[in-house]
């Protein structure tokens, strides 16, 4: 039998691993001019990739008669699902939407990867794309591997869509539409306002109804394996303990005192009423932008949320199950995502993100107590790790005959695999900038925590201005801007401070199981192997300070 003639399956890998010692496998025998490894799969070059074939083809048996080893250690076939399929991907410009596009195009053959950028036209979004994401500093480890055929890989694979996912079609153009419809094989859902506290029918319209008009579309598309929807590990709301991967149950709240409670069961339609309400009887833009904000943290408060982001996030979630129909939807909840941890190389990030505000307060001197509990476990999540089990997720659950019934649910997080506390946390901070002081001569205190607000807010302002009486105006305004702050900076993330809840990764942990040995290495999800010191002091201040401060992207 030639293997010329037969038709199978194919799981590509990278160019990198041509050669046949640069696998993990022992025991390598030779069946004519072809490899055989100890697993029973056999090893083939095809156009200078590497090719194994499906332990199902007929030729297994074939192997089977020359007394070769058939157990397969394929793991969740992440290659092989991804190979030629087409892709669209909103909120590619944010954080986890650009590392996801760097990383698939970086690591697997895929075939399109449409991504609908917020633009006003074709060349609007071309520009976008080019300036925000393949000139990113990201990617400069794939141009240096592409060399000479960078522009061309991104030209062929990267197709940039005029769009708007709050706008009616997601504000794409008829030939777009049509064209991603015929297409489109996966749906990755990053888009999303994050802003904690903004007004209330923006967040609604970014983080619930456009969820929904990208929904509608996935189920006109002709070829859908998976919706993929990026949320937040918060949507929990105010409960503590053990927080399980688990979907929302239409009109739940977040509440402590149980799942359901007749008296605060939330009404989408009811919410949508209120703030056309308030809209309407606001007389002023300040006046509409003051009502809304405060109508946003009410509701979020009365359903047991900490901040209207986390309330329509969920109450996103809760939408998509309501009108998915039969699409299989995969919902991703990362906690707090900072920056890559090994990929593409240690240390990018972009934007100042949850923690980073308190971490620059502190190295400036500006932050000297911390209204939280220092025995907290704060859970954060390198966002590469984000991206891949992502990646992996999606490719795992795409590639099951029988799609769960109910949407399936992994948490990225930290806290229950590799807890770290406040107390460590902020001692790696004082180890750091007390050896490298953003700020010459600028002296860094160990931090003091507080659980009344009212103790923190006097200690901090008596810190800061010092004796005031010797300072002139002008510095103590300065003073007493930055204790004001640090206040406000310590307020809007006391959530976190007292954060008694770690989330279960029960099916992030099934994943890695399933996973080979070359997908753990390719796709790095296991939170439990962070060095939490090493990352803090030598990878992510660096590289707050590299990318934020210095202003790289």
């Amino acid at each position: 039998m030639l293997l010329s003639n037969i038709n199978f399956p194919l799981a590509k890998f990278p160019k990198t691993s041509t050669n046949i010692n640069h696998f993990p496998f022992s025991n390598i025998k030779s069946v004519g001019s072809k490899k055989v490894l100890s697993s029973g799969k056999m090893k083939v070059l095809i156009d200078g990739y590497t090719y194994f074939n499906s332990p199902s083809h007929p030729l297994e048996a074939e192997l089977h008669h020359q007394e070769f080893n058939t157990t397969d250690d394929t793991g969740i076939g992440i290659l092989p699902f991804f190979h030629g399929k087409n892709i669209l991907l909103t909120g590619a410009t944010g954080l986890l939407g650009k590392v996801v596009v760097e990383k698939i195009l970086r690591s697997m053959s895929v075939g399109k990867i449409y991504l609908l950028i917020k633009a006003k036209d074709k060349e609007a979004a071309l520009t976008r794309l080019t300036n925000e994401i393949t000139n990113s500093d990201l990617f400069k480890t794939l141009k240096q591997e592409l060399g000479d055929s960078y522009e061309a890989m991104v030209r062929e694979k990267l197709i940039p869509i005029a769009g708007n996912i709050c706008e009616p079609n997601l504000g794409m153009d008829s030939e777009s539409i049509a064209r991603v419809r015929k297409d489109v094989d996966v749906i990755i859902q990053s888009a999303a306002s994050t802003v904690l506290n903004d007004r209330y029918d923006l967040l609604v319209d970014a983080n619930m109804s456009a969820p929904q008009r990208l929904m509608r579309f996935a189920k006109t598309c002709n070829n859908l394996t998976l919706f993929a929807h990026i949320s937040t590990a918060y949507v929990s709301g105010k409960r503590e303990g053990l927080i399980m991967e688990r979907p929302f149950i239409m009109g739940e709240n977040g509440r402590k005192e149980g799942l359901y409670d007749e008296s605060t069961q939330l009404d989408i339609i009811e919410e949508n009423n209120l703030i056309l309400k308030s809209s309407s009887s606001s007389s002023n833009h300040h006046d509409l932008t003051k009502n809304l904000k405060r109508l946003a943290q009410d509701r979020a408060t009365l359903f047991g949320w900490h901040n209207s982001y986390h309330m329509t996030k969920a109450m996103g979630e809760m939408a998509l199950d309501e009108i998915r129909g039969d699409v299989p939807l995969l919902i991703i909840r990362p906690t707090v995502i900072e920056s890559t941890y090994k990929e593409p190389f240690p240390g990018w990030i972009q934007g100042n993100r949850m923690f980073d505000p308190v971490i620059m307060a502190y190295g400036k001197g500006q932050l000297p107590g911390f209204f939280g509990d220092s025995q907290v476990i704060m859970d954060v999540i390198p966002v590469d790790m984000v991206a891949n089990t992502t990646i992996a997720a999606i490719a795992k659950e795409g590639n099951m005959h029988r799609p769960h019934p109910q949407p399936r649910v992994y948490h990225v997080a930290s806290s229950a695999t590799n807890p770290l506390l406040y107390s460590d946390f902020f001692e790696y901070l004082f180890h750091y900038f007390n050896s490298s002081p953003l700020i010459p001569s600028q002296e860094i205190s160990r931090i003091k925590y507080f659980d009344d607000f009212r103790d923190f807010s006097e200690y901090t302002r008596n810190a800061i201005n010092g004796d005031k009486d010797k300072m002139p105006l002008k510095s103590q305004n300065q003073a007493k801007a930055k204790a004001a702050y640090a206040e406000k900076l310590c307020k809007l993330y006391e959530f976190i401070g007292f954060f008694n809840a770690r989330f279960d990764t029960g099916n992030t942990e099934s994943l890695i199981e399933a996973m080979s040995k070359e997908e753990k290495l390719s796709f790095e999800v296991d939170a439990r192997n962070i060095e939490w010191k090493k990352y803090i002091e030598e990878i992510h201040i660096p590289g707050l300070i590299k990318h934020i401060i210095n202003g790289t992207v």
